[in-house]
C-alpha cells in the first residue's frame, strides 16, 4: 500500500526515476534541471512548509527502501550468496541517502515557489496548520489506498468494455478479433 500512496503523492512525479539506480535505460536519462527561480528566500520558505506540512515530504521517505528492495531483489536472482550482505549494506548506506531526501524537499519548494504566489503558499500553508488540513494530510494514505482499489475495477471494467466495443464495431467491417 505505500507504493500507491506514492504514485499519488505529489512525489509521484518522481517516480518516473524510480528503478534508475537499477535499470540502465533509467540511469542514462539526465535529471531535469531545477529551473532558476527569481523568488525570495521566503517565498521558497513559504514554499517548503507547505511541502512539508502537506505530507509530500514524507513520501520521499518511500523510495529509498523501495530502491534497496528491488537492488537486493535484482542481485540475489543471479548472486543468492550476497542477499544477506546486500541488505546489510543498504541498511548502513540509507543513513547517508536519507540525507537526499532534504534535496528533494528543496527542489519541490523551488517548484512550487514558481507556481504559487507566496501569499498563496502562506495560505495554503495556514489551512494546512489548522484541523481541517491536518486531518485531510492525515486521511489522504486511507482513501488513496480506497481509490486504488476501485481503480483496479474500474480499470479492468473499461479494459474489457472496450475490447468487447472494438470486437463489435471490427466486426462491422468485416474483421474478427
Amino acid at each position: 500500500m505505500k507504493f500507491k500512496r506514492l504514485v499519488f503523492g505529489a512525489a509521484s512525479l518522481a517516480a518516473v526515476s524510480f528503478g534508475g539506480l537499477i535499470s540502465p535505460i533509467f540511469a542514462q536519462q539526465p535529471a531535469p534541471a531545477v529551473p532558476p527561480l527569481q523568488v525570495s528566500a521566503a517565498h521558497v520558505d513559504a514554499a517548503r512548509e507547505v511541502v512539508i506540512l502537506t505530507g509530500i515530504s514524507k513520501t520521499y521517505d518511500l523510495f529509498y527502501p523501495q530502491l534497496a528492495d528491488s537492488l537486493v531483489n535484482t542481485v540475489s536472482r543471479t548472486r543468492p550468496e550476497l542477499r544477506n550482505d546486500l541488505i546489510a549494506t543498504v541498511k548502513a548506506l540509507k543513513p547517508e541517502f536519507d540525507k537526499r531526501d532534504v534535496e528533494m524537499v528543496d527542489t519541490t519548494a523551488r517548484y512550487f515557489a514558481g507556481t504559487m504566489s507566496e501569499k498563496a503558499l502562506k495560505e495554503t500553508a495556514a489551512f494546512f496548520k489548522s484541523d481541517a488540513g491536518r486531518q485531510y494530510v492525515m486521511m489522504q494514505p486511507q482513501v488513496i489506498d480506497q481509490m486504488m482499489a476501485a481503480l483496479d475495477v474500474w480499470n479492468r471494467r473499461m479494459s474489457e468494455d472496450l475490447m468487447t466495443r472494438v470486437r463489435e464495431e471490427m466486426r462491422k467491417k468485416g474483421h474478427s478479433l
